[in-house]
Order: structure tokens, then C-alpha cells, then sequence
């Protein structure tokens, strides 16, 4: 998977494709293609914006709290998700509905080898470790 470096240098960006929570008439997923930062410090796998769960219907699962990066807590509801990862469908993914910027973090990056140019514009590359 290939991202890029924001312009000002402050973030790493990557997309993703998320899958519709139940395939079509054809046996085919409805696909989004989502960019979203890489966030190293989020221990969970995928926080989308709550539009795309309503468009793509994932199952809601319950609630759970969470420690934001300035220490506060919020509680954040949580839904399994369908993502397509190192070329293959993954259907496990617990994914965060919040506020802001799609995340990408930890527990999907689990496997993978990240690598940063971290400049203006670098490269950003996941590929699945072997």
C-alpha cells in the first residue's frame, strides 16, 4: 500500500479501501476508498467518520472508552468492519465511528512493515511482513 506525506510535513496519509458490510446481488462489496492518517499511537485498527458507516452498513457492536492523546477520555461506538489489506479481504476489523480525520493504527498495522520519508511529500509504504 502506498500513501504520501502531507505538504507541510505533518502527516503521514494512506488509503484504504473499506468494504460494504454485506455483498450485493453479484456476491460484489461496494468498495470506499478512504485516506487516512497513519497514527501510530491509536492502538485500534480503523476510526472512520460515521457517514461511511451508515452508507456501508457495518454492524454495530457497543461502546467502549478510549484515552485520546491529550490524556482526556471519551467513550466511542464501535462496529466490525470489512477492509481490503496487503491484497486480500479482511472481515475482522474493529472499526471507531469519531470525529475527524479517518485513522488508520496499531492493531491494522500489526504484520506490517511502515516506512516514512518524512519529508514534504515522502513516501509512505505498508507492505506485509513475510
Amino acid at each position: 500500500m502506498l500513501g504520501a506525506v502531507t505538504a507541510d510535513g505533518a502527516e503521514p496519509r494512506l488509503f484504504v479501501v473499506v468494504l460494504e458490510g454485506s455483498s450485493g446481488a453479484g456476491g460484489e462489496y461496494d468498495r470506499v476508498e478512504v485516506e487516512a492518517v497513519v497514527d501510530t499511537g491509536f492502538d485500534g485498527a480503523l476510526q472512520l467518520p460515521p457517514d461511511i458507516f451508515r452508507r456501508l452498513g457495518h454492524p454495530y457492536e457497543g461502546s467502549t472508552r478510549g484515552t485520546l492523546a491529550d490524556g482526556s477520555e471519551a467513550w466511542f461506538d464501535y462496529h466490525t468492519g470489512k477492509v481490503l489489506w496487503h491484497g486480500a479481504e479482511r472481515d475482522d476489523v474493529v472499526v471507531i465511528a469519531g470525529d475527524g480525520d479517518p485513522l488508520v493504527g496499531m492493531a491494522l498495522l500489526g504484520g506490517s512493515q511502515l516506512q516514512v520519508d518524512v519529508v514534504p511529500g515522502g513516501s509512505v509504504v505498508v507492505e506485509e511482513l513475510t
